[in-house]
């Protein structure tokens, strides 16, 4: 049986940070499936099927690697794709209360899956996608904190030219 990790997010965009997780991951678990979810508390630049489109892109040369998307709860999507366990990144010690929370709830819903932590490696730990997209808006340098495709991607809707 396949060891299956759901890594979830948002992704809008996803940034370096987002890929060191889904590469150590995909050096520890057989497949990570990496999952777009819609957050209903934020407003999204990009749409779920661009973010995808992204993700396969900035991806494509790591070979278990799936990308996806789904709406409702992430244990009913990890259930559904014989996942066991659910990994996330960690930034910093801000992050683990809000992680903390979420991973007891999931817990609650199906204890057969685990969440595993992994730490951003240190270059990235300042990085979140909502302050990716501040500086994209100001036509800030981004070239060391997502790919390129992100960064075109990323000027196209900001209409500068990249």
């Amino acid at each position: 049986m396949k060891n299956i990790a759901v890594c979830p997010g948002s992704f809008d965009p996803i940034t370096y940070g987002h890929l060191d997780i889904i590469k150590r991951g995909a050096r520890v678990f057989d497949q990570v499936n990496v999952v777009v979810l819609n957050n209903s508390s934020k407003n999204p630049l990009f749409s779920v099927e661009e973010r995808i489109e992204l993700i396969k892109e900035v991806t494509k040369d790591i070979p278990n690697v799936e990308v996806d998307s789904y709406r409702g709860l992430l244990m009913d999507y990890a259930k559904l794709n014989n996942a066991r366990v659910i990994l996330r990144g960690l930034r910093a010690v801000s992050d683990f209360e809000y992680e903390m929370q979420i991973t007891a709830m999931n817990r609650k819903l199906n204890e057969d899956i685990e969440t595993f932590f992994m730490m951003t490696n240190n270059q990235y730990s300042f990085l979140s996608s909502s302050i990716v997209k501040e500086v994209a808006k100001y036509n800030g340098n981004l070239s060391d904190i997502v790919p390129e495709t992100v960064e075109k991607a990323l000027g196209r809707k900001f209409n500068q030219h990249t």
